[in-house]
């Protein structure tokens, strides 16, 4: 049983980096009109609804894989 849970770790690993590049993809820095003349215009970050809801699918992933390959291997 030691593959099983050596293959879930690995998985878990690949699920947590998938869930950064997700969360990193996810925002888009957009220019903002100012609200009154002779004002600068201002940066706002827009993000990405389905690529955070991927984020936190990953994430929760990441964290029953790897408590599940760690259980496995302390038995």
């Amino acid at each position: 049983m030691k593959g099983r849970a050596v293959v879930e770790l690995a998985v878990a690993v690949v699920a947590a980096v998938g869930c950064v590049l997700s969360w990193i993809a996810a925002a888009t820095p957009i220019e903002v009109a100012p609200v009154l003349d002779g004002e600068p215009a201002t940066t706002a970050i827009s993000y990405s609804s389905p690529l955070l809801v991927l984020a936190l699918a990953l994430a929760g992933l990441a964290g029953v894989l790897a408590v599940l390959g760690i259980a496995r291997l302390r038995r």
